[in-house]
């Protein structure tokens, strides 16, 4: 069965490939410091047959917003700062890409983004897509192209709670 949870020690962080180096690179040598420091998390998917294997990971953490870079719609409803949840990082191995391993790990990021608006509140969910087929994946979920980046990207609160509503 597959579970999400907290990165650990015993979690094989070496034998991860999704085949970003960047990716990898984080899951190796950052992701545990940054958790450790407070400055982010990282959850990990397993599989109860080998629960240190790390099938993928997704890191969250919190994001002040300059609220004008937001579509017009949005920044106008907003004080010129507010706080999101940001998607940090999604990876999956690539032995186990396609087959919505990243789909999983997204809904759980979006339901972590929503307990921290219930708790503290958030306009929503923030990403910086890596690339135009990433930026494609997010979109996917409800992601909006901020106006002067479109590799960056906005889960609206409504448009998150929604989705998950449906889920």
């Amino acid at each position: 069965m597959l579970r999400i949870e907290p990165l650990s020690r015993r979690h094989d962080r070496e034998g991860f490939d999704c085949g970003n180096l960047e990716l990898n690179d984080y899951l190796r040598h950052t992701a545990r410091q940054h958790t450790d420091k407070g400055l982010s998390r990282t959850e990990v998917l397993v599989n109860d047959d080998a629960p240190d294997e790390i099938l993928g990971y997704v890191t969250v953490g919190l994001a002040e917003i300059i609220t004008d870079t937001l579509p017009p719609r949005y920044a106008k409803k907003y004080p010129s700062k507010a706080h999101g949840v940001k998607l940090a990082r999604l990876a999956v191995t690539k032995s186990r890409q396609r087959e919505g391993l990243g789909a999983l790990m997204m809904i759980h990021a979006m339901r972590r983004a929503l307990q921290v608006a219930d708790s503290a509140g958030i306009i929503g969910l923030f990403v910086d897509a890596k690339d135009t087929a990433a930026g494609r994946y997010y979109r996917r979920f409800g992601f909006i192209p901020l106006p002067d980046d479109p590799q960056k990207l906005f889960l609206p609160l409504a448009t998150l709670r929604h989705a998950l509503h449906e889920q």
